[in-house]
């Protein structure tokens, strides 16, 4: 098994990311907001951002982030093998799935890419941990439980970081954020939907850059 490395390092197979400890999950309807948009985020004092493929846009908007070079762009909400291939392609660093998917955790591994696969029960933990992964994309977070759920999966699973996401709020954001298995924080209130469609990039920083002093200064 490959080890996390310090607490904003996660190794799955052969390659190793920095997710930073507060990771954007975006939804773009429109490709050419990827570039503000990104802006918005480095300027806000983020490191990675995770795009999602729940839209025709998820690829090209990949692809405008990767090119910038200043932020580490995944690829999210992976349901099969060829997604993986196409967003790696595209320009993806890392690869998040909602649930545990077999074929997507094969191709990244076999192409050194780090994968987060989604786990909602100590069941979906085990199949991470005998596919011989570190970290896992604890979803939806809030409704499976919260920080109190991580910090009871956590006891038996020793090993295993998590990335909860779904359902977060400044609110909660601190009691995920002091509990020493979990590696990042997945969030979306500073990227909402209405914000990017309205393109309103001062807000999205402003939001960003209160998550990041809610990391700790380290996201």
């Amino acid at each position: 098994m490959t080890n996390v490395q310090g607490s904003e390092r996660s190794g799955q197979g052969s390659g190793k990311i920095d997710v930073g400890r507060v990771l954007p999950v975006v939804v773009l309807e429109d490709s050419r907001h990827a570039d503000p948009l990104a802006s918005a985020l480095v300027k806000g004092g983020l490191s990675a951002i995770e795009v999602t493929l729940r839209t025709a846009a998820g690829l090209d908007a990949i692809k405008a982030v990767a090119g910038r070079g200043d932020l580490t762009v995944g690829a999210g909400t992976v349901l099969t093998a060829e997604q993986a291939e196409r967003a790696v392609a595209a320009g993806a660093r890392f690869v998040v799935t909602p649930g545990f998917a077999p074929a997507v955790v094969r191709f990244c591994q076999e192409a050194g890419v780090p994968v987060f696969p989604g786990a909602a029960t100590a069941t979906e933990i085990q199949m991470a941990v005998d596919a011989g992964l570190n970290v896992v994309k604890f979803f939806p977070a809030q409704l499976l439980g919260g920080a109190p759920m991580i910090k009871a999966l956590a006891a038996p699973f020793r090993d295993i970081r998590f990335i909860p996401t779904g359902g977060i709020t400044p609110a909660v954001i601190d009691e995920y954020l002091a509990l020493p298995a979990v590696l990042a924080v997945g969030a979306t209130w500073m990227v909402a939907a209405d914000l990017i469609a309205g393109e309103q990039w001062d807000e999205i920083t402003s939001r960003t850059s209160s998550a990041v002093a809610a990391a700790g200064g380290r996201a």
